[in-house]
């Protein structure tokens, strides 16, 4: 990646990446209030500059359609999936990303093996898909909760000592197998602090239009914070790969979190670094062809191309010659040349 962009972006996100083989310890390791010195009266332009970029390479992914991504996203109850989704995704082109969210399984998805309902929402070639929630709960809720097990009607022989680091194996074996086929996966966890989620959870109680955000289940959940930072840990550590890497994110100051995730995400579509397609030299003339006929309709007085002064080289690319313009723009397109990593 020779864009300076995406050498500050690869420095910035640098502690949050899990390194693939390490053993975490989330109350150890990361800490739900870390900023990286930055106010939040920077963080905004930040957000919006990552933004926009997201939308730069969001439209060359579809472009060139070759490419897909799955973005996972992993929190606690309030751990920000939400507003982390609506933020960072704000400027790109709906068309072009597919929202997943999972809850509790349906007795269709029983019937299958636990990865099936996650494979059937996929992302296509061109798409950014993302799962609010993930197949990592079948390694979090379930465990924390293992009478989930017993719903999933699995063999004895499938239930016993070693299910977790079997899923484990599945799971990194299955992430491996969508990367070898051009499907890039980051997985995002919102590390957010108890005291923190105790806040959030009162707000939603305290104000009426967040009331419907709150359920009992929430408060049950919390009980048993400890099991869960034991889960994540193990998650963490077992499943950072080198094709799939974690990212833990600070959770605890929203602005900061999401600046992260776009950040993340950013950088997985600069290290693809998608491109607009090359147009052939038939394609060319009749391109060329449609252009002249367009310029005979123009009425009395209006310039015959309003985009001649904007893009000169228009005509020498459809005539078939590839000489780039001085401005480092590809002939024809307006868009900036570059060499083709994928």
């Amino acid at each position: 990646m020779a864009d300076e962009r995406a050498e500050r972006i690869a420095e910035f996100i640098g502690p949050l990446r899990v390194k693939p083989g390490s053993k975490v310890n989330l109350r150890r390791d990361f800490d739900p209030r870390y900023r990286a010195g930055m106010r939040k009266r920077d963080g905004i332009e930040l957000l919006r500059t990552g933004v926009s970029l997201l939308a730069e390479y969001q439209e060359r992914l579809a472009a060139q359609n070759t490419y897909g991504v799955l973005l996972c996203l992993q929190a606690l109850d309030a751990g920000g999936k939400d507003g982390t989704i609506r933020h960072v995704m704000s400027g790109v082109n709906p068309q072009g990303v597919r929202v997943s969210s999972f809850k509790v399984p349906s007795t269709e998805e029983l019937d299958h093996d636990y990865l099936w309902r996650y494979a059937c929402r996929l992302p296509g070639r061109g798409e950014i898909g993302i799962f609010n929630r993930s197949h990592y709960e079948e390694v979090l809720v379930v465990r924390v909760h293992p009478e989930n097990l017993v719903r999933q009607k699995l063999p004895d022989e499938a239930g016993g000592p070693g299910l977790w680091d079997r899923r484990y194996r599945e799971i990194n074996n299955w992430e491996r197998y969508l990367t070898d086929n051009g499907f890039k996966v980051v997985k995002i966890f919102l590390n957010l602090s108890k005291e923190e989620q105790r806040i959030r959870f009162m707000k939603r109680i305290d104000l009426p239009e967040r009331n419907w955000k709150f359920s009992a289940a929430d408060v049950r959940e919390r009980r048993r914070w400890d099991d869960y930072q034991h889960a994540f840990s193990e998650m963490l550590s077992a499943t950072s790969t080198k094709w799939a890497p974690w990212y833990v994110v600070p959770a605890d100051r929203k602005w900061f979190a999401r600046i992260c995730a776009a950040a993340v995400l950013a950088h997985t579509l600069m290290d693809i670094d998608p491109q607009y397609p090359e147009v052939g030299k038939q394609a060319r003339k009749d391109l060329l062809a449609a252009k002249r006929e367009l310029e005979h309709e123009a009425p009395a007085g209006a310039p015959a191309d309003p985009y001649a002064s904007r893009y000169p080289t228009a005509d020498r690319a459809a005539d078939g010659n590839d000489t780039p313009a001085a401005d480092g723009r590809a002939s024809g397109t307006g868009r900036p040349t570059k060499k083709n990593r994928g």
